[in-house]
Parts: structure tokens; C-alpha cells; sequence
């Protein structure tokens, strides 16, 4: 081949052309031939290898190939071809120029390693996409695991293409960065921080996409979209997003709510205010008054059974109503808003469920109700609790209460 191209450059010289410039001549024109060769070997690759390669992936059941073919793994590795048409013409294209094939030589070899990087990361995106659709993982954090082994194949990639470039060993210029440890944890900081955060919350299971996260330092309230190497992207409720350190999930405190949604409760916790000089003991009217309430029936009558034994036993002077046992107008209404919580279909009785008196304040005598909603869907949610509250103010006024204030405090 080398004869045959000395020999073109005689007839050139033959023709006319000057010795100096039939040189530039002649290589002028092999490149040109070159280039073309390159574009017919680029088209008969992507035809006929990667189009047989996707032909015959297509005639599989499985999905895993497919996805090879969709994210561009052959169609990259297909750019070897030129490389190697390349490599096999320098001498002859360069025959008069020799000073230039190292040098041709060292750039094929950086080419090579930057396609078969693309393919390496075309194939790990094709296993993310792979493993970010699977039930069994979509709640992980895949993307952090893949990013870091795409930055690792970057960095190798990197140190292969400089030490072709400065012709030493890829062993001496790892040892040359151990030297440099300091300053490359320095640079990725924020990288090491966030891939030992990401194990950490993978392995002890604290955050999943679409949990719930609650973060006010941040102002994130709202859904996990996104955990990556770095960030943990959150979509709060008004549906602005908020972006956060992964390494902060491990350094400070957050709140999750994925046990509500697992347990399929929502926790209610109200306070009715109870003006104190509305508080009496229960007479004669009230007790016949508070029988006619269904849910009461049963219990007042034990209740003022067990009352009158008491202070019969105890001989009490029934002329003062303050002596003995007497039932109250509010214990009455406290053991009324149990029954009806634990007689409403909307709230799970499986959970807790009281109803309790705090310590009295400036605004009277905190009444709590404390139960669950047996939903944890939003609007659901707040209409049972907002029904539950509408009937209990509603109903105080039947016991001779008077609200002083609602508590604008609801669960969060």
C-alpha cells in the first residue's frame, strides 16, 4: 500500500506539481478518500450491525434489551468502527509526515477510551431506567447508587486519556493523586457527604420517593420526587419545589410521614375551649334532659347508679349538692364526645381515642379530642374532622356549655 502511494506521489510530481507541495497534495487527497471511507464504515455500522443487533432484539420477549437499544449502547458502540478504520490508515496517509502518526495515534487512543466511556454510561442509564421502573425498587434511591459509579467511570476515564496524553502509566498518576487525597475530597465535599448520606438513608430505610417529608428549616413540606448523590428534590403543597442536601437528612432532623400513610389513619387532634362559669353539677332537670340523648342512655343510667350507692354508703348530706359524687354537666359531655367518636364510621377505632381536659388557660378549659381518621387522603380527611368538630360545638350547647374559643391549632 506504502509502494502504491510513492508511486502516486511520482505521477503527481510528473504531472507538474512541485516535489514540496505534491506531498500536501497527495495527503490532502488520502484524507478526503479517508473521511469518505470513515462515513461509508459509520453507515454500514449503523445499518447493518446495530440495525441487525435492534431487528433481532425486537423478535425477544424481554424488555431488557429493548432498553439497551433505546438508550444508544450499540449505536455508540458502533463509533469504534472509524477508530479502527482510522488506526489502520494513518501510516499509509501520514507515510510523509511521520512526526504527525504518534500523534494520531495517542488521539485515536483518546477517542477509543471516550467511546467506550459513552457506552459504559448509555449502559448504566439503561440499567437506572431499568431499576428505577421495577416495583421492587422504585422507592430506593437508584439514581444516587448510579451517579456515583457514573462520576468513578468519568474519573478513570480521565486519568486513562491523561496519561496517553503525557505518556505515563495510569498506576503513576494514581499514586501522584493519593498525594492529592485532601484537595480531591475538598472538590467532592459535597459528593462523598451525599453518597454516604444516601447509604445511610437506604440502609435504615429513612426516605422514599414519594414519602412525605416535612423539613421547615428548609420550607419543604410535601412529596419526595427526587433523591439523587446530592439533592433530594421535595414538590411541596404549593407545588413549589424545594431542593435539599442529602447529607442533611443524616446531620439534622426531619419528619417522615410514612407511618400515617402505611397505618391508613390520620391522627385529629382539636381543642374545644370551655368557659369555666358555664361548668355545674347535673340536676334534676339536666339528668332527665341528658337521658333523651341516645348515645347517653346506658351510661347515665350506671353511672347514677353507682353515684347514688356511693353516697348512700357513705351516708353524704344530699341537701348541698357538693357533698357525695355528682356528675357534671362537662364529664357528661366528655363521655358524650367519646361515645359519638367511637360510634362514627369515619374514625378508626383501632387507634387511640380519648377525649381529655389540659391545663386551664386564658381562654378556659382545653376540651381534646384525640383520634384517628381512618383515611389519609387530604380532603377526605378534613371533611371528617371538620364534620366531627361542627357537630361537638353544635352539640355543647345541649349540656349547658359555653364555647370560648376554638383552637386554630390543627394537625399537621
Amino acid at each position: 500500500m506504502i509502494e502504491i502511494i510513492k508511486d502516486f506521489t511520482s505521477w503527481l510530481i510528473t504531472q507538474g506539481v512541485n516535489q514540496d507541495v505534491a506531498h500536501y497534495v497527495r495527503l490532502a487527497i488520502l484524507l478526503g478518500i479517508l473521511t469518505i471511507l470513515l462515513f461509508v464504515v459509520e453507515f454500514v455500522a449503523r445499518k447493518f450491525v446495530v440495525g441487525g443487533v435492534r431487528r433481532v432484539f425486537k423478535l425477544t420477549s424481554n424488555k431488557w434489551d429493548d432498553i439497551l437499544v433505546e438508550k444508544k449502547v450499540f449505536i455508540r458502540l458502533a463509533h469504534l468502527f472509524p477508530a479502527m478504520v482510522i488506526n489502520w490508515a494513518t501510516p499509509f496517509v501520514f507515510d510523509d509526515f511521520q512526526f504527525l502518526i504518534p500523534i494520531i495515534y495517542k488521539l485515536v487512543e483518546v477517542y477509543v477510551v471516550g467511546v467506550f466511556l459513552m457506552v459504559i454510561i448509555s449502559f448504566l442509564n439503561a440499567l437506572e431506567f431499568y431499576f428505577s421502573n421495577s416495583k421492587k425498587f422504585k422507592d430506593k434511591p437508584i439514581e444516587s447508587y448510579f451517579q456515583l459509579v457514573k462520576l468513578i467511570a468519568y474519573f478513570i476515564a480521565g486519568i486513562f486519556i491523561l496519561s496517553i496524553a503525557i505518556g505515563k502509566s495510569p498506576i503513576y498518576l494514581l499514586s501522584a493523586f493519593g498525594a492529592m487525597t485532601a484537595i480531591v475530597m475538598l472538590i467532592f465535599k459535597d459528593t462523598i457527604l451525599g453518597f454516604v448520606a444516601s447509604i445511610q438513608v437506604a440502609a435504615n430505610d429513612m426516605l422514599r420517593v414519594d414519602d412525605w417529608l416535612e423539613m421547615p428549616k428548609y420550607g419543604a413540606d410535601g412529596d419526595v420526587i427526587k433523591i439523587s448523590l446530592t439533592t433530594v428534590k421535595v414538590r411541596n403543597w404549593n407545588k413549589t419545589i424545594t431542593t435539599i442536601p442529602t447529607y442533611a437528612l443524616v446531620s439534622e432532623s426531619f419528619k417522615n410521614w410514612r407511618g400515617m400513610q402505611d397505618t391508613g389513619a390520620r391522627r385529629i387532634k382539636r381543642h374545644m375551649y370551655i368557659r369555666p362559669k358555664s361548668i355545674r353539677f347535673v340536676d334534676a332537670n339536666m339528668l332527665e334532659k341528658f337521658g333523651c340523648f341516645q348515645l347517653l342512655e346506658n351510661y347515665l343510667l350506671s353511672r347514677q347508679k353507682e353515684i347514688e350507692e356511693f353516697n348512700s354508703t357513705s351516708n353524704s348530706n344530699k341537701k348541698e349538692t357538693i357533698n357525695g359524687r355528682n356528675l357534671t354537666n362537662i364529664g357528661v359531655f366528655r363521655k358524650y364526645v367519646e361515645l359519638y367518636l367511637r360510634n362514627n364510621k369515619n374514625v378508626n377505632h383501632d387507634l387511640t381515642l380519648m377525649v381529655r381536659q389540659l391545663q386551664s388557660n386564658q381562654y378556659g378549659l382545653p376540651l381534646e379530642i384525640y383520634c384517628f381518621a381512618n383515611t389519609t387522603e387530604w380532603i377526605e380527611y378534613e371533611e371528617i374532622q371538620s364534620d366531627i368538630m361542627d357537630h361537638l360545638l353544635a352539640a355543647s350547647e345541649s349540656f349547658g356549655l359555653e364555647i370560648y374559643e376554638l383552637s386554630n391549632s390543627l394537625e399537621q
